[in-house]
C-alpha cells in the first residue's frame, strides 16, 4: 500500500528539500537566480550569542560555540571544560512544533591543544500520511542532525588553526513517496564533510584587540536520498570575519564584527526551453569542481557572483563580565534569497554560568522568520573561566 503525505509535506519540502525554495532562473534573464542545496539546515546559526550579533562570529571572542562558527577559536578557551545548550523554535509561525537544539563541548587537553564536539538536531515535527484512498497511515516525525568533533591548535600567542570532521544524517522522508501517479521509494541520506579554520588575534596595547577569522565547512560528499537517485551537493560554506574590542575602562567593553559568508557551491545556470545552457556553467560537477567553479560561474559575471556574499555586521558590550547587550544586521541579496533582518540579544553571567538570549525581527512583511528566539546556557568550569584576559577579545 501507497503512503502519500498530506499537504503539509509541502511545507517540509521548502524546509530541506534541495531546489524547492530556491527561486526559479527564467530564460527571460531574470535576476532571481538563488543557490539550492541539500541539509540547509547546517546554515542555521545555533546559538542565542551570535544570532543576537547578526549572525556574526567568525572571528568574537572564543566561546564553545566556536564549534559551529569557527573551531580554531577553541585553542583560546580559558577553561579547562565548557558546554553549551541552545533551543530555538524555528518558523513557528508557520508550524508549532519545528525546532533546532544544539549541544556544544569543549576540553582544553594543554595549552596549545582542545578538543571540542557538538550535535545538532533538527527537529521537522510531526506529519500524517495517508493512502490512496484517504485513510489514515498514522505519522511521520522527520529529523535531521549532523555530529561534528574538531581539533583546534594554538600556533605561539595570536594564531589558531582548527580542523573538523562531521557526520550528516538526514531523514525527512521514508518510505514510497506518491506524486502526479508515481511512486518513488525513499529514506534517509548520509553524508560525511571536513572543516578547515583558523582564528588570528592580537593586541593592541590595554585597550584594544583585533580579531581574524575564516572557515571553510561542509567539504565533503554529495547526499542522496534513494538509491541511484540524483546527487546534492552539500551547503560547502565560506566564511570571513573580523572584529576589534576597546576595552573603554575598568569594567566596560564593547566589540564591533563583521562576517561575510559565500556558499562554495555552483551556481544555477540559466537554460532554454529545451535545457541548453545559454549563460552560465554546468552545475552538475564533482564537490571539488564545485567549489572552486563558485567563484566564477554566475550567469550574470561578476556582479551576479558580488550577489551571493551576504553580510553580517554585529556588536556586543559588556558591563563588569555580568551583562551582556548586542546587536546585528543580516544582509542577503534580493537575488540569492532575500533574507534580511535586524537582531538583538542579552546575556547574564554569574560564577560558571552564561543564560543568553536573542530576538530576530525581520524586515520584510510576513517573513517566515520574524520573531525567532534563541536560548542558550553554558558553563564553564577549571581554569580561569575568563577568555577576556587572553589576546582572544572580551568574555563570553
Amino acid at each position: 500500500m501507497k503512503c502519500i503525505y498530506t499537504n503539509k509535506f509541502l511545507l517540509f519540502i521548502l524546509l530541506a528539500l534541495p531546489g524547492a525554495a530556491a527561486a526559479q532562473t527564467s530564460t527571460n534573464g531574470s535576476n532571481a537566480n538563488a543557490i539550492s542545496t541539500a541539509v540547509p539546515f547546517l546554515n542555521i546559526s545555533p546559538d542565542s550569542r551570535s544570532g543576537a550579533m547578526g549572525d556574526a562570529g567568525v572571528a568574537i571572542s572564543p566561546d564553545v560555540n566556536a564549534n559551529y562558527w569557527n573551531p580554531a577559536k577553541l585553542a583560546f578557551l580559558e577553561s579547562n571544560n565548557d558546554i553549551s545548550l541552545s533551543y530555538s523554535p524555528w518558523l513557528r509561525h508557520l508550524v508549532p512544533d519545528v525546532s533546532l537544539a544544539y549541544l556544544s563541548y569543549a576540553h582544553k587537553i594543554d595549552d596549545r591543544n582542545t578538543f571540542g564536539a557538538s550535535l545538532r538536531y533538527f527537529n521537522l515535527g510531526s506529519i500524517q500520511l495517508i493512502d490512496d484512498n484517504q485513510n489514515d497511515q498514522g505519522t511521520y516525525k522527520p529529523n535531521e542532525l549532523a555530529l561534528d568533533g574538531s581539533f583546534a591548535r594554538k600556533f605561539g600567542n595570536n594564531l589558531s588553526l582548527g580542523l573538523t570532521l562531521r557526520y550528516i544524517h538526514s531523514n525527512f522522508s521514508s518510505g514510497s513517496f506518491a506524486s502526479g501517479g508515481n511512486t518513488a521509494q525513499n529514506g534517509p541520506g548520509n553524508a560525511v564533510s571536513a572543516g578547515v579554520s583558523m582564528f588570528y588575534s592580537k593586541n593592541y596595547g590595554d585597550s584594544s584587540t583585533f580579531a581574524f577569522g575564516a572557515h571553510i565547512s561542509n567539504i565533503g560528499s554529495k547526499i542522496s536520498y534513494s538509491d541511484g537517485g540524483t546527487k546534492y551537493f552539500l551547503p560547502t560554506n565560506l566564511k570571513l570575519g573580523v572584529a576589534n574590542t576597546w576595552r573603554l575602562n575598568g569594567l566596560s567593553k564593547f566589540t564591533l564584527a563583521f562576517d561575510i559568508n559565500k556558499l562554495l557551491v555552483p551556481t544555477p545556470p540559466i537554460r532554454d526551453a529545451d535545457g541548453k545552457i545559454i549563460s552560465g556553467h554546468d552545475d552538475n560537477v564533482s564537490v571539488p569542481a564545485g567549489i572552486f567553479q563558485s567563484f566564477g560561474d554566475a550567469p550574470g559575471g561578476f556582479s551576479e557572483e558580488l550577489k551571493e556574499i551576504s553580510f553580517s555586521p554585529g556588536a556586543e558590550y559588556w558591563y563588569n563580565e555580568m551583562v551582556a547587550i548586542r546587536a546585528g544586521y543580516f544582509y542577503e541579496n534580493p537575488a540569492k534569497g532575500g533574507r534580511h533582518y535586524a537582531t538583538l540579544g542579552v546575556g547574564l553571567k554569574y560564577d560558571v554560568f552564561t543564560f543568553d538570549f536573542s530576538y530576530l525581527a525581520a524586515s520584510q512583511q510576513n517573513s517566515p522568520l520574524a520573531n525567532t528566539l534563541r536560548f542558550t546556557l553554558s558553563a564553564s568550569f577549571g581554569g580561569t573561566g575568563n577568555a577576556g584576559k587572553s589576546s582572544a577579545g572580551s568574555p563570553q
